[in-house]
């Protein structure tokens, strides 16, 4: 008899940060987040991810019934897991909202090095778009501003908020914002006024970019660790001219909604999960990427071992494995 409440696990691999969640599938949707984890990738997702499940490992008071994993690192915390269900982020993000707002039709999430939108009808994801070339507007930048200001960056936004004559500041390059921004405070304008123009600036940014051409109607869920910035809530809603929502775990939407895709798949299949254990936590990996040259495609392939043993590889446009490989004795 498995030990401990069953759960699923929910896991989102971005560049700057990993996300961890567990729902308890005897709970609605929405309501059913009984533990999240936020964790800072730091360039290392293989350590990442085994840090976070040891923390739910120890706890010692899970059962984790499936496996779902999303983001950019979706494919290495999916080969590493054995998870159930591996999908992008787009699909995790609106499954997430639905399940807290069945009549959502517009999401803006803003995450650490990217941002993206994502437009709904009836229920049905009918367009998207993503911002994955510049970091502005993002909240690895508000960070490093926040920092070159020596400013806690929970106060950002409560400053911005301060402010009676926001400045304008060029928000469409991360280097140009930051000599902006600069030049400003040399001229003496006040930090709330300039963090209110930064505001400005970026919420301009991304409409103008990310959401351009895209009919965006209410409700309006404004997810991604940015939206905690109250400064940007009021900028977004002012520029936009309707309301705004921010979930109730508006940092982790992407883990919840891959969370609650795996509980859908498994108990429709009536199947078991494939989660490989907590012997993840104690395991050595290693990954190595390389080009193909069989081929005129030239692919990037990455693949991942665990303890000597091949797990898996992506990146082929062709169909070669390196599984393949080896049968073929290469």
């Amino acid at each position: 008899m498995p030990i401990g409440q069953g759960v699923y696990l929910g896991i989102d691999v971005g560049s700057v940060s990993t996300n961890f969640v567990l729902i308890d599938p005897k709970k609605p949707p929405g309501q059913d987040v009984v533990w999240k984890k936020y964790l800072r990738t730091l360039g290392a997702p293989v350590e990442t991810l085994q840090r976070g499940l040891r923390e739910i490992w120890q706890a010692e008071k899970w059962h984790i019934l499936g496996v779902g994993t999303t983001g950019s690192g979706r494919e290495l915390a999916g080969a590493m897991l054995s998870a159930d269900v591996v999908k992008n982020e787009i699909t995790s993000h609106a499954v997430a909202a639905l399940s807290q707002n069945p009549r959502v039709s517009t999401i803006i999430e803003i995450g650490g090095q990217d941002s993206k939108i994502i437009i709904l009808r009836n229920g049905v994801v009918v367009d998207f778009a993503m911002n994955t070339v510049c970091a502005a507007g993002t909240g690895s930048f508000l960070d490093q501003q926040a920092g070159r200001l020596n400013i806690p960056i929970e106060h950002f936004g409560p400053l911005a908020l301060e402010s009676t004559s926001p400045v304008r500041i060029a928000g469409r390059c991360t280097v140009f914002a930051e000599s902006d921004m600069i030049h400003k405070q040399q001229l003496g304008h006040s930090i709330p006024d300039i963090l209110a123009g930064l505001c400005s600036a970026m919420v301009r940014n991304y409409l103008g970019n990310v959401a351009k051409g895209k009919n965006l109607q209410s409700p309006v869920f404004f997810q991604g660790g940015v939206a905690a910035n109250v400064g940007m809530q009021r900028f977004l809603a002012d520029t936009l001219g309707l309301p705004i929502q921010i979930p109730r775990h508006f940092d982790c939407m992407g883990a919840i909604g891959i969370a609650q895709i795996a509980r859908e798949t498994l108990e429709r299949a009536g199947q078991t999960t494939r989660f490989a254990g907590f012997e993840v936590v104690q395991s050595q990996f290693t990954s190595k990427g390389y080009v193909c040259d069989r081929c005129p495609n030239q692919c990037e392939i990455v693949e991942i071992w665990r303890e000597g043993s091949f797990l898996a590889s992506w990146g082929s446009r062709c169909g070669r494995t390196h599984l393949c490989d080896i049968m073929e004795g290469s």
